[in-house]
């Protein structure tokens, strides 16, 4: 058996998905249910705690440094359900003592009570759905919160001694223009949390707002670019870093937890629908939390799309991933990790440069730019194309 101390255990993070709703939002693809059901709820903590307890028996080489409980609404679900999910992380794996440990939380879900509670337990960072300061638009996209709600919510996790706050919001929804949402991030900046993140509305099919896209006054491409841009720009002015396409800090803030996806971290998710990459393989559970809850007491199949991943598909996630953060790829780790050449893509990314959409670091590292960021998904997927093409083919690009 191997001998482990923690200096050499991996570094491990850890979602915990809280499948829970008051209600779904008009625009919301991600696995939830609405429930009122405390009995359903009480079945689910059972299940997920002894997810917990099965994985970390099969983790000793590991130490978690970072925790994070999305959803869904965590805060809707409890404190105490919370509490106790977390006890069994502790119990059933090694956790740092400096752990970030992070909830999602919406404004109509916080008290005085869930706070203190969830800070006694070691809870050390809160993420903030406001999404935008305008009530009208909040009802128009399903939000279960009005602004005042979300000032107060704020408010009340600071004087409960948070001292690390993300905030949530969003541009380009039905009937914002640019001068709305440069008042949200006028108005947000003035609660100076430490990270802002900062998502373009993007609607998936099947979801309520999907269905009516074209009368729901919504902002043009051009718009929804010029909002980013401005988000930038003004972020930049109050002190705030951009490190991510999408996420914004103070210094030493940045979202440890979310680095992990972003930098090819190894990370467990529990719940249904939660993603997880570890050991050399990624997996998901199932879709389904009534699924997922049997599956998990009578020992069922509760994971799916179980596979090993290939160094070249590591090579095009690490394209994809270090490609949306503002340190970017490094042409040096990308040889020695995948004993590609990065040659090809860099004659690639020298015509993204001429364009303005890239620039190469004094050190050799390449990322993209604002402008870059707003095309990243049509540049990455070139990029991975020519990583895939043979040596004599690249002349494509």
């Amino acid at each position: 058996m191997a001998f482990f101390t923690r200096k050499n255990k991996t570094p491990l993070g850890i979602y915990v998905h809280i499948p829970f709703c008051r209600s779904k939002c008009q625009y919301c693809d991600f696995y939830s249910v609405t429930c009122k059901d405390n009995r359903l709820m009480d079945r689910y903590q059972d299940a997920v705690c002894a997810h917990i307890k099965e994985a970390g028996a099969l983790a000793p080489g590991y130490i978690v440094d970072t925790i994070y409980f999305g959803g869904g609404t965590p805060t809707y679900f409890g404190a105490d359900g919370m509490a106790a999910i977390l006890t069994t992380i502790r119990k059933s794996f090694d956790v740092a003592a400096d752990a970030e440990i992070t909830f999602e939380a919406n404004p109509d879900s916080i008290s005085d009570r869930l706070l203190r509670r969830l800070r006694s337990e070691g809870f050390n960072r809160v993420s903030l759905g406001i999404q935008c300061d305008n009530d009208a638009i909040l009802k128009k996209i399903g939000r279960p919160h009005n602004y005042d709600q979300a000032v107060h919510a704020y408010q009340r996790i600071r004087k409960k001694g948070f001292r690390n706050v993300s905030v949530d919001l969003m541009y380009g929804l039905p009937g914002q223009s640019l001068d709305a949402w440069t008042r949200t991030l006028s108005n947000v900046l003035r609660l100076t949390p430490e990270h802002i993140s900062c998502y373009g509305l993007t609607l998936e099919p099947g979801t309520p707002l999907y269905e009516v896209r074209d009368f729901a006054n919504l902002a043009d491409d051009d718009t929804q670019a010029d909002m980013y841009l401005a988000a930038i720009d003004i972020l930049r002015k109050h002190g705030y870093r951009q490190y991510e396409i999408s996420n914004f800090c103070k210094k030493g803030h940045v979202s440890r937890h979310n680095l992990k996806y972003w930098n090819g971290g190894e990370y467990l998710g529990f719940g249904p629908n939660a993603s997880s990459d570890f050991g050399g393989r990624r997996f998901t559970a199932i879709r389904d939390l009534q699924g997922y809850i049997d599956g998990i007491k009578n020992g069922g199949q509760v994971l799916q799309d179980v596979q090993e991943v290939a160094p070249r598909e590591r090579a095009g996630e690490y394209l994809m991933t270090r490609l949306r953060l503002v340190s970017g790829v490094d042409p040096k780790e990308y040889e020695k990790k995948y004993l590609l050449p990065f040659a090809p893509l860099e004659t690639y990314l020298l015509r993204c440069k001429d364009q303005g959409y890239a620039v190469k670091t004094y050190d050799g590292r390449w990322h993209l730019t604002p402008n870059g960021f707003l095309i990243s998904n049509s540049i990455i997927s070139d990029l991975q194309l020519i990583q895939d093409r043979p040596a004599t083919d690249q002349t494509k690009f």
